[in-house]
């Protein structure tokens, strides 16, 4: 599927400009032996994920925010879009720094790139334990089988994977139901628009990831969509 038909690639500007994010990236202090649990947040940045991108970029900071009554929390933003073009920053341990991160990137059209998503998540848990990776995206145009084994790899590691889907692509929600699955993680559909929805998503993967099941379980009993999380892994 070409998601770029009929919509205008926009032009790199300054709050596009990769080479700053990349350097902003590098200068990010390096995470210290601080005990916080780690999460990679992985977002599709191809032209159809403009809505949803401005709404994590609003939101992301909950995972900080939740995440701190269990230790706190380091997250890696990771993103794709264009023409193979995939980037990650390093660790922060506070939202402002993502969020800043996150300003300077914006949607280029694209294919998906879920497979190196997956395989720079099992990458860095072979380096340092990673509690989860979060992925939000409308699409998959890869391999299912490629992507179910690295899947399997990221098992082996600890890592599970929320993967929330935007839209109805019944293809994306096949894939990342079993990513899920066999992860150990939870998939679950949202709405763009529904803004409280994803908050709490974010919120609830930032609780497993800062403190595993035991955090995620006390978030449930004051959250719904924790608990249908919580529930789904369970069931995995």
């Amino acid at each position: 599927m070409d998601k770029t038909r009929n919509t205008p690639v926009p032009q790199p500007g300054k709050s596009d400009d990769i080479a700053s994010f990349l350097d902003d990236a590098r200068r990010t202090p390096a995470p210290t032996s601080s005990g916080r649990g780690r999460l990679i947040f992985a977002l599709d940045a191809t032209m159809s994920r403009q809505p949803t991108w401005d709404v994590a970029q609003r939101l992301q900071a909950k995972m900080f925010q939740v995440a701190a009554g269990f230790g706190g929390l380091e997250v890696q933003l990771v993103f794709y879009r264009g023409l193979g073009e995939c980037k990650a920053s390093r660790f922060v341990s506070e939202g402002r720094g993502l969020a800043e991160l996150m300003s300077r990137i914006a949607v280029r059209g694209g294919e998906t790139q879920i497979r190196r998503v997956l395989a720079h998540a099992r990458n860095e848990a072979k380096r340092a334990k990673v509690g989860a990776l979060v992925f939000v995206g409308d699409a998959m145009e890869e391999n299912p089988d490629a992507l179910a084994a690295l899947a399997g790899e990221l098992a082996l590691q600890g890592v599970r994977a929320f993967m929330f889907q935007e839209g109805g692509d019944p293809s994306a929600r096949r894939v990342f139901s079993e990513i899920a699955r066999l992860t150990g993680g939870a998939y679950s559909a949202f709405d763009s628009g529904a803004t409280s929805r994803l908050e709490a998503l974010l919120r609830a993967a930032g609780a497993d990831a800062a403190g595993g099941h035991q955090a995620l379980a006390q978030e449930a009993e004051y959250d719904a969509t924790a608990r249908l999380l919580l529930s789904q892994m369970r069931g995995s």
